[in-house]
């Protein structure tokens, strides 16, 4: 764990553009069912509408690749949520996340990687971060349940997508 960071799983950044890559952090922001105050998306064929209103990503799967040798920042591949302290493999389509006191999201796919995001890999091999070619290294797509703001440091939690709520998450 890096120094600084909550005990907690929580947002350790969001992230916003004017379209493109890199997203360039913001202090907080409104979550609504259009997605993230403040960002666009270039290509709505693709990005973007209520199924892909937010993309969200791993603090952990990111630094993991900073491992490798690959220049990717938090943000620079798109996603506006960045999450620290999850256990990556629970979100999944179908899962819902709950984030600070008043922001819920329902997973609803893997994302597909973009060649824009070419740059940000040694090698230009964005597939690094296919769902299908490398499980449990993908960002993922969330439609917005409930609107709210949205500040580094909110707690997350990871709940199933059934009648009963039951956590897949203990948070302490």
């Amino acid at each position: 764990m890096h120094q600084g960071r909550p005990p907690y799983p929580h947002v350790h950044q969001i992230s916003v553009s004017d379209g493109g890559v890199p997203k360039r952090p913001v202090f907080d922001a409104r979550v609504t069912a259009g997605g993230v105050a403040g960002d666009r998306q270039r290509n709505l064929k693709v990005h973007g509408g209520p199924d892909r209103a937010v993309c969200v990503y791993s603090l952990e799967i990111i630094d993991r690749l900073q491992d490798e040798g690959h220049p990717i920042q938090p943000g620079f591949s798109g996603e506006n949520l960045t999450l620290a302290g999850l256990d990556w493999g629970l979100v999944q389509p179908g899962v819902r996340l709950m984030v600070g006191p008043d922001v819920e999201l329902e997973v609803t796919s893997y994302t597909v990687p973009c060649s824009h995001n070419a740059r940000w890999f040694h090698d230009g091999d964005y597939q690094r971060i296919s769902q299908k070619t490398h499980p449990g290294w993908s960002r993922v797509y969330a439609r917005v349940l409930k609107e709210g703001v949205v500040r580094p440091g909110d707690r997350v939690d990871v709940k199933r997508a059934v009648s009963n709520q039951r956590s897949v998450f203990d948070p302490d």
